[in-house]
């Protein structure tokens, strides 16, 4: 194993923004495999189908690739300089899971990691190897926690000694025997502040993760409207959650603010109005999140979460433009509207409960029914 090349390496991931770098080889994990089968089995994966049918290439590295000897896991640190959940009550806000409020992590993460690659392959040109940035079946914290990162606290993230729960994942998987790292080891001891932090009570056991439930999995991935179980939990959070991560006390450790500029947020994602959100139509969605990785879900999530946080303000002001919602193209947002506005105004959705018999959605029709509304003209 090639020790000298292994310790350059990791200098150049130093220079190149990165930092965390360890080495794990790739049976790094032999547990995982049953792990992932079990959970997926459970359906705890919701709608995330993609993850369930790729399950023997995520299971192991080799799965993948068959090729692959070794794989070099990266952080790159987003650490917010203020605590998430200050904003918590602040209910004329949309609140933004800090990753996503700078530029988008995947562009950044792999560019680097595109970079790490062709260094790599100058220094050793013989190798073949390829980098993922989290959209290929990767399981890349147990990954991370086989190279020596961090390990998989009891909320399923990493927590790292160094950066807390603030790292974003990369890995470039190799055809070198490199020195690999020790593993890290579970250091939460009997602490269950992640557990107890999450609005939704996504854990139903120490690190087991219903993603049903997380606040994250609903407001991102979720297409169809959010279950009313979940809406009041939700306050005003319109894309992803970060209470789980910032409740975790090795976060103490972790540095004041992003160590690459490049995820210092943006000043119209630190705390935009509700209000503003609920007028994005499509383009200007896409101009307000153009290089985030919030332009993901698309305008009319964005505007089903508003809604949902809408609903959660008790904010008379918002009446106006949750009622304009009613007529939206788009029946997610109609739905949505309905919910926001009864939790509003009542009696506004009650004038307007007319609208119900014109529906045509079976969704947004089910909206009007748990309301409590027929279809019929109001009372004069």
């Amino acid at each position: 194993m090639n020790y000298s090349l292994t310790d350059r390496l990791k200098a150049e991931a130093a220079r190149l923004g990165f930092v965390a770098c360890g080495i794990a080889p790739a049976d790094a994990m032999p547990q995982a495999a049953a792990r992932l089968r079990e959970w997926l089995a459970s359906g705890a994966h919701g709608e995330m189908l993609w993850m369930e049918a790729r399950e023997s290439e995520r299971a192991s590295p080799t799965g993948l690739w068959p090729d692959v000897r070794s794989v070099v896991m990266l952080g790159m640190s987003y650490a917010p300089a203020t605590d998430p959940r200050l904003l918590e009550s602040e209910l004329a806000i949309g609140r933004f899971a800090a990753y996503a409020q700078g530029q988008d992590y995947h562009d950044i993460v792999k560019k680097a990691l595109k970079a790490l690659a062709r260094w790599l392959v100058a220094e050793a040109p013989d190798t073949a190897l390829k980098v993922f940035v989290d959209t290929a079946p990767v399981m890349e914290k147990p990954l991370a926690e086989a190279a020596g990162l961090g390990w998989q606290g009891k909320h399923s993230n990493l927590v790292s000694r160094e950066h807390g729960s603030w790292l974003l994942l990369g890995a470039l998987m190799t055809t070198l025997d490199l020195a690999p790292d020790a593993p890290a080891r579970t250091t939460c001891g009997s602490c269950s502040a992640c557990l107890d932090a999450c609005p939704t009570n996504a854990f139903p056991a120490p690190f087991r993760l219903d993603a049903r439930r997380c606040i994250s999995y609903l407001t991102i991935e979720a297409k169809g409207p959010i279950p009313r179980e979940h809406r009041r939990s939700i306050g005003n959070r319109v894309y992803g959650c970060d209470d789980c991560l910032a409740a975790c006390p090795w976060n103490k450790f972790a540095a004041g603010a992003a160590a690459n500029r490049a995820f210092l947020p943006r000043a119209e994602l630190t705390a935009p109005a509700i209000a503003d959100l609920l007028e994005l139509d499509d383009a200007a969605f896409r101009q307000v999140f153009s290089g985030s990785p919030i332009k993901r879900i698309g305008r009319d999530r964005m505007v089903r979460n508003a809604l949902t946080a809408a609903g959660n303000s008790g904010d008379g002001a918002l009446v106006g433009r949750v009622a304009a919602l009613l007529d939206d193209a788009s029946p997610l947002v109609r739905g949505a509207a309905v919910w926001a506005l009864g939790q509003l105004a009542p009696q506004r959705l009650s004038a307007e409960a007319w609208r119900s018999g014109e529906e045509t959605d079976a969704e947004v029709q089910a909206e009007w029914a748990a309301a409590g509304l027929d279809g019929s003209p109001p009372s004069a």
